[in-house]
């Protein structure tokens, strides 16, 4: 099998997308591995799959395929991407679409000046919808790890995340921390952990070690988990910029009950064919 791919990045995290409209895409969790893969494959962080939707509510289906094979319900980076791809390949001369995921529509849309700017929806604090096992909803939580306990903010942004606040985040644990959190069994799907520094009300520093991915140089869904965490618990003003090792995400956030919209770039790499 023969696939044509397009290799693209938002602030270094990095992508394989794959047209399933104009060419048949039916892979197995190990050719999404391979095609993942640094030194046999192409080599990215997740794999983004365009379709054409279930339903008239929207312009396109995004489907996301971690590093390990596995689906996830949303990728933030990788819907800034999915809406560049769309449009300079000409299936959409729209600059805002409305795309299908498995965690609801969002509402990509591409900017004046080249940035994209992308409606991720209410985040979700409910423990059975981020999923998260707890007695109930609160501020934060006490989360044993290893041989400490942690305190964590919790949430879904159409996938979950686990939010702590450290005090640098150059020297945070995220390579001891990162693997314990993500497969915690408080977390029944797996987690994505964010280490959050806050350097003023208006602005982070963020790593983010990714569900089935591992640390990533950003993380579009972690900007956004770690913005609503710190606003929520009274530590950020409703606009945060995110700094993270690849880059700076805008994520603006007016309180519960309201979407949260993060702003930054999508750049293509290069493009080519691989054999399967």
């Amino acid at each position: 099998m023969k696939l044509k791919f397009t290799k693209m990045h938002g602030l270094g995290n990095d992508f394989v997308v794959l047209d399933g409209i104009s060419q048949a895409v039916h892979l197995s969790g190990e050719q999404f591995r391979f095609l993942a893969d640094r030194h046999f494959g192409v080599g990215c962080d997740q794999i983004l799959l365009v379709e054409l939707p279930s339903s008239s509510a929207a312009d396109f289906r995004y489907r996301i395929f971690n590093a390990d094979g596995g689906e996830v319900g949303q990728c933030g980076n990788g819907a800034r991407c999915f809406v560049r791809y769309v449009h300079d390949k000409g299936l959409t001369q729209k600059t805002e679409i409305s795309v299908e995921t498995a965690s609801g529509i969002i509402y990509p849309r591409l900017e004046a000046d080249g940035q994209v700017t992308v409606n991720m929806g209410e985040p979700r604090f409910e423990p059975d919808q981020i999923p998260f096992v707890t007695p109930g909803r609160a501020l934060t939580y006490p989360l044993p790890v290893g041989d400490q306990t942690i305190d964590i903010s919790a949430l879904s942004m159409g996938n979950p995340h686990a939010v702590l606040v450290v005090h640098d985040v150059d020297s945070a644990p995220v390579a001891e921390q990162g693997p314990l959190i993500e497969n915690h069994l408080a977390f029944p799907a797996r987690v994505n952990a964010g280490f959050m520094q806050i350097v003023d009300r208006s602005r982070i520093r963020l790593r983010v070690f990714e569900r089935g991915s591992g640390e990533t140089l950003a993380c579009g869904t972690g900007a956004c988990a770690a913005a609503v965490a710190g606003i929520t618990r009274g530590m950020l003003d409703s606009e945060v910029t995110v700094s993270t090792r690849g880059g700076e995400l805008l994520i603006r956030w007016q309180g519960e009950g309201q979407p949260v919209w993060m702003t930054g770039p999508a750049e293509t790499v290069f493009e080519g064919e691989i054999h399967l």
